[in-house]
């Protein structure tokens, strides 16, 4: 009787680690919003900083493995994202134990209790404007070239628009006011593209390299 045996699959060690640092960032970035931040005469909300993280890493994983794995990675990204919203959802209903710090019980459902507009706009925009930056980005390369951070500049912050018009628009369209709202945050997307992608993406591909460079898969 011959028997069968399975063979691994071959990762590059590049994907593997950005894919696991991905996926933290994912959850991480809804947390992070519930705070404002103030940059100079910039205002934005705190999980834009993981986001722009995301958009870099999907980029630099579009120049190293292809359009097509980037955009697996990003479909991917659902996983966690969704995962987290629901786990965050359950521990909100559990009751608290009575000796919790009691600032903590109040600020608890504060950070991590979201409408389900908002869960729901945080979804769509992940998605699509994650999507749109990996195809901006590999579109990108016949007019660009070898230029990954120009590229990867003008794909941020064309996608970070679209994510700011979808996020606002289904949070908080007949709740209150957008249109100052949505300008401010995409102001403060753009400049920010501007000022961390091209280091995120130069970071993801020299380090990426290095690691597929000694020829070690997980």
């Amino acid at each position: 009787m011959t028997g069968h045996q399975n063979e691994g699959v071959s990762i590059p060690q590049s994907l593997f680690l950005f894919s696991i640092f991905y996926g933290g960032m994912v959850t991480i970035a809804g947390v992070l919003g519930a705070k404002q931040v103030a940059l100079g005469p910039l205002a934005v909300e705190a999980g834009i900083f993981p986001f722009l993280l995301l958009v870099g890493i999907s980029s630099g994983i579009a120049e190293l493995h292809g359009r097509e794995t980037a955009n697996r990675l990003v479909r991917f990204g659902f996983l966690p994202l969704i995962g987290a919203i629901l786990l965050a959802l359950i521990v909100l209903q559990l009751p608290h134990d009575k000796d919790m710090y009691p600032p903590a019980i109040d600020a608890f459902p504060v950070i991590l209790g979201q409408s389900w507009r908002m869960m729901l706009a945080g979804i769509i925009a992940y998605g699509t404007s994650q999507t749109l930056n990996v195809w901006l980005f590999d579109r990108l390369r016949s007019s660009t070239g070898k230029y990954a951070a120009v590229r990867g500049v003008i794909a941020a912050a064309l996608s970070q628009i679209v994510d700011t018009l979808l996020f606002i628009s289904i949070s908080f369209y007949g709740v209150r006011p957008i249109a100052d709202l949505m300008a401010g945050q995409m102001l403060a997307k753009v400049v920010l593209s501007f000022v961390l992608i091209p280091f995120v993406i130069a970071i993801v591909v020299n380090l990426g390299r290095k690691l597929d460079a000694r020829g070690i898969s997980a």
